[in-house]
């Protein structure tokens, strides 16, 4: 090994433990939270595209965890900000954390996908850019990748909370 490789490896492995304490971090976080709820859940945490990730999964069909979803995954986008914010004061790093809740997060980037695969669809036919709906920042991401594996490109236009995908023509 070079000495390049030799500190690529180790700052890799670096990356992987930050990312493992940051989901340690969140998943204390997240347990004292669901005893202060009374809410019965488990906590499953792994790394995936350089974020540490994070569910509470449940083995009962439980309508208690759809309480930390909220409409629209609006109660799970606030609980990830504080989760966020947890790990950033045991750190001092910012976090780029993603939480899911009840496999919310997993169903919903399921149907972002189809959805940004199907307008990708539609551009290409017709030739003509398309304006998606507003999103969150996770909902944009996902119809992003979907775009950029049809082969076509997406930008972002608007302000938060109003900001929205254009898919573009190739």
């Amino acid at each position: 090994m070079t000495e390049g490789t030799i500190s690529a490896a180790t700052e890799g492995g670096d990356t992987l433990t930050r990312l493992e304490q940051e989901g340690e971090i969140a998943a204390d976080y997240l347990e004292g939270l669901l005893d202060i709820a009374d809410l019965d859940g488990d906590i499953d945490m792994d790394v995936e595209a350089d974020r540490a990730a994070v569910s509470i999964i449940s083995d009962t069909a439980s309508r208690d965890l759809q309480k930390l979803v909220g409409r629209d995954g609006e109660v799970l986008e606030a609980l990830q900000e504080l989760t966020r914010l947890a790990v950033h004061r045991e750190t001092g790093d910012r976090s780029r954390l993603m939480l899911d809740i009840a496999g919310f997060r997993a169903r919903k980037r399921t149907e972002l996908a189809e959805l940004g695969a199907k307008t990708a669809a539609e551009v290409k036919s017709t030739g003509e850019p398309v304006k998606m709906n507003p999103m969150t920042p996770f909902e944009r991401k996902v119809v992003h990748d979907a775009v950029a594996a049809a082969g076509l490109r997406s930008e972002s236009e608007g302000e938060e909370p109003q900001r929205f995908v254009v898919v573009l023509p190739a």
